[in-house]
């Protein structure tokens, strides 16, 4: 039991089975999986030019969101739980956007409010990111 899902970026030129990914066991609805996104991209964690680097920093602001040790896996594609009958695969572009999606059929998840959940995901990592919120990004 739980609420899966893979996160995968995609790269050109690189056979879709080694994309880096990463497994949520928990939180893997829509409604939980862009407010990650949107907290990535507003920190500037890059990933178009390094997929590695996309993957770790994202189970990273993940991990802390959870806390614990549980409900986070790091791997390629082709090794991951893909076909998983929750909320299947994100595929995700250079800029932290979802760019197609993957085994799954079902409707999606409503239970977060986004701005809530960016904001209950920012109050445990802005510190940890040393993000600081400038009158840039607040408009």
């Amino acid at each position: 039991m739980g609420n899966r899902a893979v996160i995968t970026i995609k790269e050109e030129n690189v056979p879709k089975e080694n994309w880096n990914s990463l497994y949520l066991h928990w939180n893997g609805g829509r409604d939980s999986v862009e407010p990650f996104l949107d907290v990535a991209k507003l920190y500037g964690i890059r990933c178009a030019n390094d997929s590695t680097y996309g993957i770790a920093r994202l189970a990273q602001l993940i991990g802390n969101y959870f806390g614990g040790t549980l409900s986070l896996g790091v791997g390629r594609y082709g090794q991951l739980d893909t076909d998983n009958y929750d909320n299947g695969v994100y595929v995700i572009g250079k800029n932290w956007e979802i760019v197609d999606r993957e085994f799954f059929e079902g409707k999606e998840q409503q239970e977060h409010d986004f701005d809530e959940f960016v904001k209950d995901i920012r109050k445990v990592n802005d510190p940890i990111f040393g993000f600081e919120e400038t009158d840039k990004e607040v408009a």
